[in-house]
């Protein structure tokens, strides 16, 4: 049984700091490439981040400098540091393990919600 389970959102201020994480069981980590998508309502949802079993990242553009994703392969674990937050960034965050294969499917965590107000 595969599961993806992501915790750390919440309310924060604008500037402020959080740092999301997803714990995955019943995969082979290590052949995963893991990342962190975003859906805030009424747009599609959008990449944040990935980041392969090697440590090559990449980021969406309106997060390239504020965030960092990185991965624990010991404890199965993908993060995302979120810092200098804006309101934009609202959105229910989502972490994602792909496989890169055709044959096999993504799986998909249920969503943490982050809120960035004052």
């Amino acid at each position: 049984q595969v599961q993806l389970v992501e915790s750390g959102g919440g309310l924060v201020q604008p500037g402020g700091s959080l740092r999301l994480s997803c714990t995955a069981s019943g995969i082979i980590f290590n052949s995963y490439v893991m990342g962190w998508y975003r859906q805030a309502p009424g747009k599609q949802r959008e990449l944040v981040a990935t980041i392969t079993s090697g440590d090559s990242r990449n980021y969406a553009a309106s997060v390239k400098g504020r965030f960092t994703i990185s991965r624990d392969n010991a404890k199965n674990t993908v993060y995302l540091q979120m810092n200098s937050l804006k309101p934009e960034d609202t959105a229910v965050y989502y972490c994602n393990a792909d496989p890169q294969d055709w044959r096999l499917h993504d799986y998909w965590g249920q969503g943490t919600q982050v809120t960035v107000s004052s």
